[in-house]
């Protein structure tokens, strides 16, 4: 049985001709449940993971992996593109005059390329930031094209003479070209570069520096600090760059855009969803534009790149989260309208009455499951065409403004439509078992949320024999997964369920956060593809908190906040000197079980599966969390919410010596089906439910779209039996739980996400669930002569995804189906979901 809802959306109003996003606060949710799966469309539209509409308008363009920038050069007769994906970054010369790309430069890792471009005064010369290589590549232009030239080589030492890592982002080249200023985003620093003789000088700035624009003739130089909320000034019209002062802005500022003709700085505020006006001359904040598609909204607007309007009177503001463009009319500082674009816009350049947009993931993913495909058990390269984190390609789209206002009125109804913002009711359950507003009644008093690592929903249940599941792609069945099958079948089936990440370090932060922030989204591909970023996820940096006050943006703060009790086993620890896992935010290191082990692939997640092969395991991760459980019947206090880890489902490939994929697998199933099997048997079953997901599911392949993956709800309220393929997504379980727990939204993408009401029936059963043991022989071990022993024994596996993708999953594909199986090639549909008058536009790229 399919359960189906109709679509309910939210109201806008519209006053005097222009978009007045919304006015009523936005209880309520999306428009997804029944639309379909997501991914790209025949018709050149898609559908993102957490349930947006994407309608892109103008002419679209093929680009590279995760296009971040576009700059226009002197002559605007050269368009370049920095394309800074996990994949094969380059560089790519369009012509504005058809949007054509004419040339692409590859760098294949470790070469790099990320975020900083700038041309030189004459258009001559071309720089473009080299990210985690440290060094800034610089090329001579001549006609159209580009010829590299000798890097200019960043500091890879601080005075003290320590190593340290720059990652050069923003750049800016002076009016004077003499002088080229770098906000070095891993050192907090700046460098000025001077052309002429190769001398820098560096000098200290905030937190993450991110982009730079220059003003007051080019002696003063503005970076934004995207890590916290400031803009740090430079004088750097002496010998060497001095700091002058910082101006407070809005949260994690990136893009920021001088007028030099008005003696203003625009500033946008990635995680505060505004732009500040800055007084150049004053240094002070001269006004603030809410940037939020509705009143009361919350953060999720994202926006990450700006430009003037050619004759100065508007700004283009790209709105990453909500994939539009907001124009803002300068002489009243309102929002005049918003343009639809593709899925996350990075960049926007105006040009001759059109815009030049760039959109980091295009349309969207589609099915993974052709050769080539992620596969934990793998001999043949992964294609890069297969894997998630890089088989999104970006787009260009050019987007003519002849249409006027009636025009910009369209395109706003569009995007409001597409985004849900409009009031209206949330589907209520049969019972009332989730409230449909903050503050109902419930009978759950109680929400234990596991999430696992990595797999997808055609990997364990493609074979179930119900829901919509491709049994060729069933990797780990009866045997090893029969938990996890077996509480699909008795409880609910959830087959139109999708993580809103592509790979674990976005993973992690829409699992807690509801949404990856720009700082996050732009650094994940230069860190799993080995080009010395940072991992932005599962720490206590505040670059990588998406929302406006970073103490305050993660779930267990706003428990916290509300007085609501919780227990943490395994999210966001490390180890410390002494084993102990720990925390680095103290409101989560206050409850978290310090004895129950972070991800450690040399610790079992349950009893009799393999041996702990660390002291720093400290016993198998599920009797831990069972024997906090039973202190906790004892006593009758269990928390109102508990998080659980639950890493294996991970597995190790075909690494010699570590369980096999199979096992592993086992091993967290196994220690789920207790963690059910323990809650059921106590007095707390009766108002508890219990949520499981995967933070991702970039490790194997679906014929659906490379984002749908594992989700389960258990509870005596969704003991149905039944398939709800309603349309659901990460925020939709974290809206949920928010419901169940007394929580408002986070961010938009959880205010929007349809909650998991169709799961829940008013009626209970409240007969207990007694787990089954994987019969798969647990002592199994890969050997040197694995698939791809050799291959997986060179990867790095003490952390998430610090791997190769590629290779890693063809191990584990060719572990369960033989070493000369071949594993299915994943489809890209991009190709194929673009109409056929766009479609030789994309093939001659």
């Amino acid at each position: 049985m399919v359960l189906r809802r109709r679509n309910r959306r939210r109201v806008v109003t519209v006053l005097a001709g222009t978009a007045a996003l919304a006015t009523g606060a936005a209880v309520a949710l999306a428009a997804a449940g029944g639309q379909g799966p997501a991914g790209p469309r025949s018709d050149g539209t898609a559908v993102t993971p957490v349930g947006y509409q994407v309608t892109p308008v103008g002419h679209q363009a093929l680009l590279g992996d995760l296009p971040l920038n576009a700059v226009l050069s002197p002559d605007k007769s050269v368009l370049l593109v920095s394309n800074a994906g996990q994949g094969t970054q380059s560089l790519q010369v369009v012509d504005p005059a058809d949007s054509e790309v004419v040339q692409t430069i590859e760098y294949k890792r470790p070469q790099a390329v990320f975020t900083g471009l700038a041309f030189g005064p004459d258009g001559k010369r071309a720089y473009a930031s080299g990210g985690g290589r440290e060094i800034i590549h610089t090329y001579d232009v001549d006609d159209g094209r580009l010829n590299e030239t000798a890097p200019i080589r960043l500091p890879t030492k601080n005075p003290e003479g320590r190593a340290v890592n720059m990652f050069p982002a923003g750049i800016a080249v002076t009016p004077d070209g003499k002088r080229l200023v770098v906000a070095d985003r891993l050192a907090d620093a700046a460098t000025v570069v001077n052309l002429v003789d190769g001398s820098m000088s560096t000098v200290a700035v905030g937190h993450a520096p991110y982009a730079v624009a220059l003003a007051e003739g080019g002696r003063t130089a503005f970076v934004t600090n995207q890590g916290g909320n400031t803009v740090s000034v430079l004088d750097i019209g002496g010998a060497k760059p001095e700091k002058e002062t910082s101006i407070r802005v809005g949260t994690h500022p990136n893009a920021v855009v001088a007028d030099t003709a008005q003696n203003t700085l625009y500033v946008a505020d990635g995680d505060s969803d505004e732009v500040n006006v800055v007084d150049v001359a004053t240094r002070k904040v001269r006004r603030t534009i809410s940037l939020a598609p509705y009143r009361h909204a919350p953060v999720g607007s994202n926006p990450d790149a700006l430009a003037l309007s050619e004759d100065g009177r508007r700004l283009y503001v790209a709105n990453a989260g909500n994939n539009d463009i907001a124009v803002i009319d300068l002489k009243n500082s309102r929002t005049a309208g918003l343009i639809p674009t593709a899925w996350y816009p990075t960049s926007v350049v105006p040009l001759g009455g059109r815009l030049y947009v760039t959109n980091a993931k295009g349309l969207g993913a589609g099915p993974n499951d052709g050769p080539g495909h992620p596969n934990p058990t793998s001999t043949t390269p992964q294609s890069p065409d297969q894997y998630s984190g890089s088989m999104m390609k970006g787009t260009l789209s050019t987007i003519a403004l002849d249409g006027g206002r009636r025009q910009l009125r369209h395109w706003t109804r569009t995007v409001i439509a597409n985004n849900g913002f409009r009031e209206g009711n949330s589907p209520r359950a049969v019972g009332a078992v989730v409230p449909r507003r903050v503050g109902e009644h419930t009978p759950i008093k109680h929400v234990i949320y596991v999430v696992k690592e990595n797999r997808t929903y055609d990997q364990e249940f493609g074979s179930l024999g119900e829901g919509n599941g491709d049994a060729s792609l069933n990797l780990f069945g009866e045997n090893s997964a029969p938990n996890a099958r077996a509480l699909q079948r008795r409880f609910v089936t959830l087959d139109n369920f999708y993580a809103d990440a592509e790979v674990s370090a976005q993973g992690w932060n829409w699992t807690v956060a509801a949404n990856s922030n720009p700082y996050s989204e732009e650094g994940w591909p230069a860190n799993y593809s080995g080009r010395h970023h940072s991992y932005p996820s599962e720490n206590g940096d505040p670059a990588i908190a998406p929302n406006k006050d970073p103490e305050h943006s993660y779930i267990w703060q706003r428990l916290d906040d509300k007085g609501v009790s919780f227990r943490n086993y395994g999210f966001y620890v490390s180890t410390d000197a002494s084993g102990a896992a720990v925390a680095q935010d103290p409101v989560l290191n206050a409850e978290t079980d310090h004895a129950f082990g972070p991800f450690n692939l040399s610790c079992p997640d349950s009893a009799g599966t393999f041996t702990a092969r660390t002291k720093a395991c400290g016993g198998p991760r599920i009797e831990e969390w069972k024997k906090e459980f039973a202190r906790y019947v004892k006593d009758g206090a269990l928390p109102a919410f508990e998080m659980v880890r639950l890493p294996n489902d991970h597995t190790a490939g075909t690494k010699p010596g570590m369980p096999t994929p199979q096992v592993y697998v086992a091993d967290n199933d196994w220690a789920l089906g207790q963690l059910v099997d323990t809650v059921s048997h106590s007095k707390f079953w009766k108002s508890t439910a219990i949520f499981v997901t995967e933070d991702d599911a970039q490790n194997g392949p679906d014929h659906v779209d490379a984002h749908r993956t594992i989700s389960q709800v258990i509870s005596p309220y969704t003991e149905t039996g039944r398939v709800d393929s309603t349309f659901y997504s990460t925020a939709s379980m974290l809206r949920t739980m928010e419901l169940l727990l007394g929580l408002r939204p986070m961010t938009q993408f959880d205010a929007y996400a349809t909650p998991m009401v169709n799961s829940f029936t008013g009626e209970p059963d409240t007969a207990p669930y007694t787990a089954l043991k994987p019969s798969i022989d647990l002592s199994a071990r890969n050997t040197v002569d694995s698939p791809m022993a050799g291959v997986s024994a060179k990867q790095n596996l003490t952390e998430e995804d610090q791997i190769d993708e590629r290779t890693f999953n063809e191990a584990i594909w060719k572990s369960v189906r033989g070493a000369g199986s071949r594993m299915p090639e994943p489809r890209h549909d991009l190709y194929g979901a673009v109409p056929n008058d766009q479609a030789k536009d994309l093939d001659d790229d």
